[in-house]
Formats: structure tokens, sequence, C-alpha cells
């Protein structure tokens, strides 16, 4: 299919109807297309299809239709005019960094943010592409490493892990003093939350694995922006070969249909879940940008809405062992990695999510050995808490390796 397409048309709805049947009526899901190809009716067809005259496909790698519905469903969500699905959030992110940054050009990333942006850094460099890492911590201080020839800003708000908060409208002023892109994960705040491109940020990117699917069965990743971005990113998708499979596509827009509701529950629970971490005994160091003495607090108050998320971080005990036996105690919150699903999840990043950096850089931003990362899911919330408070009490007998 052509990239030159019809500029998405705006809608609040994030679930775009499926197209009319031959009889005038629809089905109430779009429909599974697997094919990889298509037979041309003739050589005028195939010539409007390839001219973006008519909205037509050709082949698998270029678009297909279950996928370009979930596209306009999650550009809907963010308020974009358009939006790119692929594999999964690395590729997202990668595809971002392969579109518009050049060999002398200069990144600017903020350690807090997910770990495998360091693998993708280490490929960047040696296409030539300088990149300098900032805490989150210190972003006022980020026009220090601006320099004229920086061609991108890459951040997350909140932060992964430690759910540190950025001012996105700050961050696009800084920026535009050397025609710099921003970037944004939405991942952790979720467009339910936090509109990325309405507060100064050129494109947004997402794991739609996590919140967006939210039942841990997908793997997929999204960025949203405007038509001219749409068109860019398109032709490095199609030309890498990153293209969602259709059914993959199907799970991520049926995890649409819940997510505004899914999303507002783990917000209600995390909240909760932060308030009462933060008169146990044993945890230190919390995290959460809903909580008013939260560092980040004013800032996510005013660029966030409806809530703050379902994600936290905070230590536990002294020592990882301490934060070993508290998950291994857990009986309702699941040991795992990944978040924004319907079931709590929860991991030690220093072990999971951090683990492709060197040891001293996992450390050097706030991550200690004993943090862990807690993602709320839709469970009862006095399962929850109840959950957390007989897993700190529990003995130190049956450490799970």
């Amino acid at each position: 299919m052509s990239h030159e397409k019809q500029p998405h048309q705006h809608s609040a709805h994030p679930h775009p109807a499926a197209p009319l049947t031959p009889y005038g009526n629809r089905p109430m899901v779009t429909p599974i297309v697997h094919a990889v190809n298509y037979e041309y009716l003739n050589f005028e067809v195939l010539r409007q299809i390839t001219d973006g005259e008519v909205d037509g496909y050709t082949y698998h790698r270029d678009d297909n239709p279950t996928v370009r519905a979930v596209e306009k469903g999650i550009a809907a969500l963010e308020h974009a005019e358009d939006c790119v699905v692929c594999t999964s959030g690395m590729a997202a992110c990668t595809m971002v960094y392969l579109t518009y940054l050049r060999a002398g050009g200069h990144l600017l990333l903020f350690h807090d943010i997910y770990g495998a942006h360091y693998k993708v850094s280490l490929i960047l460099e040696r296409l030539g592409v300088e990149v300098t890492w900032v805490d989150a911590a210190d972003w006022q201080e980020l026009p220090k490493h601006i320099r004229p020839h920086t061609q991108m800003i890459f951040l997350e708000t909140p932060s992964n892990p430690l759910c540190k908060t950025v001012d996105i409208a700050a961050i696009r002023k800084m920026a535009d003093r050397v025609d710099a892109r921003v970037v944004v994960d939405n991942t952790f705040a979720t467009p339910y939350h936090q509109h990325p491109l309405e507060l100064g940020a050129h494109l947004v990117v997402h794991s739609a694995t996590k919140a967006l699917g939210g039942h841990n069965d997908l793997m997929a990743g999204a960025i949203a922006g405007s038509k001219e971005d749409y068109d860019k990113l398109w032709f490095t998708r199609q030309a890498i070969g990153s293209t969602l499979d259709a059914y993959s596509a199907s799970l991520l827009e049926r995890g649409l249909k819940t997510f505004p509701l899914r999303a507002e529950r783990m917000a209600e629970n995390a909240l909760a879940v932060a308030k009462h971490l933060a008169r146990c005994p044993g945890i230190s160091n919390l995290r959460y940008p809903g909580l008013k003495n939260d560092e980040g607090h004013r800032i996510a108050a005013r660029q966030m809405k409806r809530g703050f998320g379902g994600i936290m971080a905070f230590d536990v005990g002294r020592t990882q062992e301490d934060a070993k036996r508290f998950i291994s105690a857990l009986k309702t919150i699941r040991h795992a990695v990944s978040l924004g699903s319907t079931e709590s999840l929860i991991c030690i990043p220093f072990l999971t999510t951090m683990l492709y950096m060197p040891p001293e850089r996992r450390t050097a931003f706030g991550v200690r050995p004993n943090s862990v990362r807690l993602s709320v899911g839709v469970e009862p919330l006095g399962d929850l808490l109840a959950d957390i408070d007989q897993a700190l009490k529990a003995p130190r007998k049956g450490l799970r390796p």
C-alpha cells in the first residue's frame, strides 16, 4: 500500500467501525485478514493503489487492514493525526532512531528509560551517532548537554523504572533552541492519563504490549504523530519489515476496547497501594507521582489527568535478599516482568529490565539492588493490600532463588 495515504480524520472514538459488508451492515469486530498478498483486478487498480488514490492493499509488509484499524484507534487515543504500529516497543523506538537520526548527530537519552535502549545506543554509536545520557531527576539541567548538532531528545515520564517525572513542555522549549525532535515514551502514563503531543512532543511511542494490550498475550509497538511523520515512519517500517501480524493487531484492538476501564481501575488501585506502602515499615524510597510528597507530583498533576497511572517503585529492606524474600512471599501479586496488565506484576529491575546495562550503570541514577517495580492491576484492592502486608511479615526461611 502506498504511504501517500489520505490524512487520518481525528475521532474521539478509539474504536473505528469495521468496513461495511456488501449488504450494508458491518461486523462488530474488525476481521482478521491473514493475507500476505492481494490479487489485482487490473493494472489500473494497481496504479491507483500504489499512487495512493484508493485505500487498497498489495503486500503485508506494506500494510494490512487489521493493522490499519488498530493504528487509527491508537491515533485517536493519543489525539494524533496518525499512527504506525510495529512488532514491539523497542522496534518502535528503533524505527524512530533510524528515521530521524543521522551520522554526526547527537542523541540525548535519559537514564530512566527502558534498559534495552542501552543496547540500541551502542548500535547507534557504531553508526556515527553521538549519545549522551542524563538523569531524569536533573532534567532542568538539560541545556548543559544540548549541543548545536543535537537531533533528538528521548524521554519517558513517568520514567522506567523509578517513576521520575519530566516536564514535557519545558523540554520542548529547550529542544527548539537547536531544532531537536522531542520523543516521549508514554507507556507508563498511557493516553488515558497523558497526551504528550498536546504538551509539545513531536512523537509518542508505546510498548503496546503493556497497558494498551493489557492481557500479557501480544507484543506490539506504536508511534503516534503527524501525517508527515506517519509517511516517514511507514517508509522505515516497510523497508526493514517490522509490520505487526494481523492476529496480534486484532488482540491489540480488542485490548483497546477495555483500555479506559482498566486504566482507571489501575490508577485508583495504585494510588491506594502507594499510600499504604508509605506507612509500611521496611519500605523506603517510594516513588509514585500521585503522592503529594513525591518529587515530581507538581509536574505530574499539571501534565497528567484522571490519575497517575499504575506503576510505582520502592526499595524493600536493605539488601537484595530482603527484596527477594518479599517478592517470593507474595501470592496475589505475580513475580514477572512487563507491566500494565490486568494482573499486578512485580520485579527487581537490577535483575531483569536493566540486565542489559553494566552493573555500575544500573545504580548510577538511583536503582538499587533491592529496588522493586510494581505494576498494579485490576484485582480487588483489599486482596492487594493484604498480600503486601503478609509478604512484608514473611519469615526469612523459604526464599526462592
